[in-house]
């Protein structure tokens, strides 16, 4: 994920209007209502969904990051493996330049 694609996943996560915000907010949606009565049939109290949701996107969070700088490692390895080859290679030396005869 690019840098401008995370800043903007971010802003629109932060731009997310709380329930807890607006005591007037009615949420029209199905599945969450299914939610949370699955939730109040097992006895979960509503406060455990929203710290539910925080858990796993905070655990998905630091997943995400982890994978993040295993790629970044990756990529300096073979970017030091691509840079030996090129060393190496005759096809990528620098040539002098040839001097013009008179």
């Amino acid at each position: 994920m690019s840098v401008v694609a995370g800043a903007k996943m971010q802003e629109e996560m932060n731009n997310i209007p709380l329930a807890d915000d607006d005591p007037q907010a009615i949420i029209h949606d199905d599945t969450e209502n299914a939610e949370i009565s699955d939730a109040m049939m097992r006895g979960r109290s509503l406060d455990s969904i929203p710290s539910t949701f925080t858990n796993d996107l905070s655990q998905r969070v630091d997943s995400v990051k982890e994978e993040n700088l295993k790629l970044r490692s990756e990529n300096q390895v073979l970017g030091q493996y691509i840079e030996n080859l090129m060393s190496a290679s005759s096809v990528f030396q620098s040539t002098s330049p040839k001097t013009k005869k008179k």
